[in-house]
C-alpha cells in the first residue's frame, strides 16, 4: 500500500507541471491585450509601456512562465490587473463559496443518483428501471444555465417562496449558516446537482446490473443469505466505481459553475472567472484557473487513495 501510495504521489508531480504549462500557454495564446482592463484608448505610450514591465509582460513567454512557475511555487499568484488586489486574495474569498456550492451539488446529485441507480440496476428491465433511466438522461441532457433560470422564473417569480440571486439577505457576500443563507443554497444546488445524478445513476445502474450478474452473487443466494445481507455485497462491490465517478463530479463542479453562479449572482470562482475573461486580466485568470485544475488533479489522487482502501485489488 505504501508503495502504491508514493508511486501515486510520484504521478502527480508531472500532471502539476503539465498543468502549469497548459494554463500559462493557454491564457497567452487568446487574443486581446492584457493591459486593456486598466489602461485608456488614449493613454501615453510610456505609461503602457511601464506597466508591461511592473507586470512583466515585456519579456519573452518562456522567461514570463519560469517567472510565474517560480513565484507559484512560493504562493504568490500575482496581482489582478482589473482590480489591483493579490489574486489570493481574491481566491481566499471566492474558493469557499464555490465550494460550498459544489460539495452541496455533489452530495445531493451522489444521494439522488445512487439511490436511482442502485433501484433501476436491481429491478432491471421492470418499470422502474425505466423510469430511473428516464431520469437520468433528462438529468444529462439539461442545461445548468436554463434549469436554473427556470427554477428562478417558478419558485422566486412566480411562487416567490425563495430567494434568486446572491448567497444572503440584503447582497450579503459573507456566509452564515442560518436559515436565511440556507435559502439562497436551495436553487443553485439544485441546479448543480442535475448533471451529477443523471451520470451517477447511470453508473451506478450499469454497475449493480452487471454485479448482478456474477456468479458470487449466486452463490451467496446459495448460500441462505438474505437479499438485504447480498445487497450489501453489491453495494461494497460497486463503491469503488461510484465513488470514482462522485469524485470526477466534484472537480466538474468545482470548474463548471460558471454560469450557475453568474445566474445566481453567486460571488464564487465561476464568478471570478466570469470577470476575468471579459476584463482580460490575466493574472487572475491564471490563478483561478491553476487552482481549479489543482483540486480536481488532488481530488483524483484522493479517490484513487480511497478507491484502494476499500478495494485492496487495485493496488496489484
Amino acid at each position: 500500500m505504501l508503495t502504491y501510495l508514493i508511486r501515486r504521489i510520484l504521478y502527480v508531480i508531472p500532471i502539476c507541471l503539465g498543468v502549469t504549462v497548459l494554463v500559462f500557454g493557454l491564457v497567452h495564446l487568446a487574443p486581446g491585450d492584457p493591459l486593456s482592463a486598466v489602461v485608456p484608448p488614449d493613454a501615453p505610450e510610456e505609461m503602457v509601456q511601464e506597466l508591461r514591465v511592473a507586470y512583466g509582460f515585456d519579456k519573452p513567454l518562456p522567461i514570463q512562465y519560469a517567472t510565474w512557475l517560480g513565484r507559484v511555487l512560493t504562493g504568490d499568484l500575482g496581482v489582478s490587473v482589473a482590480r489591483g488586489r493579490e489574486v489570493t486574495s481574491e481566491l481566499a474569498l471566492a474558493v469557499p463559496n464555490t465550494l460550498i456550492l459544489a460539495v452541496g451539488g455533489t452530495l445531493l446529485g451522489f444521494t439522488l443518483g445512487a439511490f436511482f441507480g442502485g433501484v433501476a440496476g436491481y429491478f432491471q428491465g421492470r418499470w422502474i428501471d425505466k423510469l430511473a433511466t428516464g431520469i437520468a438522461i433528462t438529468g444529462v441532457s439539461v442545461p445548468h444555465y436554463w434549469l436554473g433560470l427556470v427554477l428562478v422564473i417558478i419558485f422566486s417569480v412566480e411562487m416567490n417562496v425563495l430567494p434568486a440571486i446572491g448567497m444572503g439577505p440584503n447582497g450579503s457576500s459573507t456566509w452564515v449558516w442560518d436559515t436565511e443563507h440556507m435559502k439562497h443554497l436551495v436553487l443553485p444546488i439544485i441546479t448543480l446537482s442535475v448533471i451529477p445524478m443523471g451520470i451517477i445513476t447511470r453508473t451506478v445502474r450499469a454497475t449493480v446490473a452487471e454485479i448482478l450478474n456474477q456468479e458470487f452473487v449466486q452463490a451467496l443466494h446459495a448460500k441462505g443469505l438474505l437479499n438485504h445481507q447480498v445487497l450489501m455485497h453489491v453495494v461494497t462491490n460497486a463503491a469503488p466505481t461510484t465513488l470514482a465517478v462522485m469524485g470526477i463530479q466534484l472537480g466538474y463542479l468545482l470548474g463548471g459553475s460558471i454560469l450557475v453562479e453568474t445566474v445566481f449572482q453567486w460571488p464564487g470562482t465561476g464568478s471570478l472567472l466570469n470577470s476575468a475573461i471579459f476584463e482580460r486580466d490575466i493574472p487572475l485568470l491564471q490563478g483561478t484557473i491553476l487552482v481549479l485544475a489543482m483540486f480536481f488533479v488532488f481530488l483524483n489522487l484522493l479517490v484513487d487513495l480511497v478507491q484502494s482502501a476499500i478495494d485492496p485489488r487495485m493496488v496489484r
